[in-house]
Parts: C-alpha cells; sequence; structure tokens
C-alpha cells in the first residue's frame, strides 16, 4: 500500500522476455525490448525518416527545405574534370589516345620475386639500393652482382657531412 500512495510501482515479478522473440530479455526503457532490437528498430526508424526526408526534396525541387537528420550534401563538378573510361578502339598503341592525350600505363603489380632466382618473396623481400628486391639468399650486394656504387655513395655522403673549412688568409702586419 505504500507503493499506491507514493506514485511509485511495484517491479515486475519476472524478467520480460524481448517482444521480437529473440530469446533475450527485454526493460521497460527499450519499450520491452532487448538492446539489439530496439537499436535496429531506432535504425530502420531513421533511415525511413531520411528516406521520406530525401524523397520529399527530389519531388519538391527544393534543397532549402533540409530535414535536420538528412546530410545530404551536393557536389558540382566540371565536365572538363570528368573522366570517362577509354574504350580500346580510342586508343592508339603507343599510349596515346585520338585525341593526344597521354594515358599513364601502370606496371602490373603480380607477386614479389627475388630478381636472381625468381622465387617468391612476398612481404619478406629485402629492397636493394640498386632498385630490386632479393630474397634472403641474394640480399647482399656480393651475391647478386649489384650495380650501385656504395663506395662513391659512401665518400659523397661523408663529404657531405664534413665540409672542408678553410680560414681566410690573414693580411701580414
Amino acid at each position: 500500500m505504500e507503493h499506491d500512495e507514493t506514485g511509485c510501482q511495484a517491479p515486475p515479478e519476472g524478467p520480460i522476455l524481448c517482444i521480437n522473440n529473440c530469446g533475450f530479455f527485454g526493460s521497460a526503457a527499450t519499450m520491452n525490448m532487448c538492446s539489439k532490437c530496439h537499436k535496429d528498430m531506432l535504425m530502420k526508424q531513421e533511415q525511413t525518416k531520411l528516406a521520406a526526408a530525401s524523397l520529399g526534396n527530389i519531388e519538391g525541387g527544393s534543397s532549402s527545405q533540409m530535414n535536420e537528420h538528412t546530410a545530404v550534401a551536393s557536389v558540382d563538378i566540371p565536365l572538363n574534370m570528368v573522366v570517362e573510361p577509354k574504350i580500346l578502339s580510342g586508343q592508339l598503341s603507343s599510349g596515346t589516345t585520338d585525341s593526344g592525350e597521354v594515358l599513364e600505363s601502370k606496371p602490373k603489380d603480380g607477386p614479389n620475386r627475388c630478381t636472381t632466382c625468381k622465387k617468391r618473396v612476398g612481404l619478406t623481400g629485402f629492397n636493394c639500393r640498386c632498385g630490386n628486391i632479393y630474397c634472403g639468399m641474394h640480399r647482399y650486394s656480393d651475391k647478386h652482382n649489384c650495380p650501385f656504387d656504395y663506395r662513391t655513395a659512401a665518400r659523397d655522403a661523408i663529404a657531405k657531412a664534413n665540409p672542408l673549412i678553410k680560414a681566410e688568409k690573414l693580411d701580414k702586419i
């Protein structure tokens, strides 16, 4: 009787199952649904509101009256910026099109292979300073006849790091 006088209601006798019969327990805060079903219901309601608002904007032809839930952005792209796929008949064999545009051909990205033994190296390949990829066996410069000149590169690095300092000549008194 004390609950009736204060306006509080007694808690339900047992747990309430979700009204969607998913097997989980619901609560009164989520309209007797489990949290997953409640989130799904809210998402469906929001999507229908967005669809109705965007459909209303399209039919009405007015983009100034946007709903606060809609996040529609229009992007104006100039016609000269639009890139259309080229058809093989429009391309010449030299990599240019009939209109004179030069097409950039990207080299085929196949599996990484050792330049010497052609073994597949994948992510474990070693990049050499000569620009090639090698396996663990051929990663050293003496194992793959590397054309890169390490000696002159080291001399240039030392010369750049240690510039020659000369004092100006002093006039004798």
